[in-house]
């Protein structure tokens, strides 16, 4: 991703699988609080503040689990500590 021009960096945050897995769980449980996605890779700092604006805009606490640590979202906070 070094060699690569702003615009197409951006346009390939839109398909991280994080985010597409959230959408997915917005969309189709509409009756659950909580949203839960594992991955097996660490999430990428542009992800983890979507993800805060995400579980702020929605009524929804979304819990990821990746290679590292456990995120816990709420009402835009994560239990992590923010260490982006």
């Amino acid at each position: 991703m070094h060699d690569v021009e702003e615009e197409v960096k951006e346009r390939s945050l839109y398909y991280h699988s994080e985010r597409l897995a959230i959408a997915y769980g917005i969309i189709s449980t509409l009756l659950l609080t909580t949203i839960r996605v594992i991955k097996n890779l660490r999430v990428c700092g542009d992800c983890h503040n979507a993800i805060k604006y995400i579980s702020n805009a929605v009524d929804h606490e979304i819990e990821v689990r990746d290679t590292n640590r456990y995120h816990c979202f709420r009402n835009g906070v994560c239990s992590c500590g923010d260490y982006w």
